[in-house]
């Protein structure tokens, strides 16, 4: 019942964010979204994490001390090793107890946002899912990380608040 309500009223409110915000000015608030889906047919997890780009640009210069530009990169191969780095250091996934490994696809810049992608292979079936969530905590003690989990076109969906990073779903 909760999830339900946190996907009704966070969705839209993600939207209105990131179609509001501007790099010149700050956004109220913290928020990252992640989807995991269950893909049957070729027994894959597609991820994609979407992060509003000025706050990922941010935790990325922090972290990895080096100018970072992610809506035109000057060197866009030295950007994508750090997004790969960074999204492979502070997401993971276990399905039905066996740690996934992540492999990393690539970024992308939409909007005010930027959208990772990473894929779990050998996933022929998914009854529980568990991940650990830390995108953007080590900046953001404000931070909202909400994750969906799509399989056989059920979606369940988790809010996780800071300092909060483990969540499990069942289907």
């Amino acid at each position: 019942m909760a999830s339900s309500f946190y996907k009704w009223l966070l969705i839209p409110l993600m939207g209105i964010v990131l179609s509001s915000a501007s790099p010149a000015k700050a956004h109220p608030f913290h928020v990252s979204v992640v989807e995991i889906n269950h893909n049957a047919t070729d027994k894959t997890l597609e991820i994609s994490c979407k992060i509003f780009t000025d706050d990922f640009e941010k935790v990325l210069a922090q972290n990895y001390k080096l100018k970072v530009d992610l809506t035109n990169p000057p060197d866009r191969k030295a950007m994508d090793s750090v997004v790969k780095k960074y999204i492979l250091s502070h997401f993971a996934v276990s399905v039905d107890g066996k740690p996934g490994t992540l492999s990393y696809l690539g970024f992308e810049k939409e909007a005010e946002a930027v959208y990772s992608y990473v894929q779990v292979d050998n996933v022929p079936s998914v009854k529980k899912v568990e991940f650990t969530d830390k995108l953007m905590q080590d900046m953001f003690t404000d931070q909202v990380n909400i994750v969906h989990v799509i399989v056989k076109g059920e979606r369940k969906s988790t809010k996780l608040d800071y300092p909060t990073t483990v969540a499990t779903v069942e289907f």
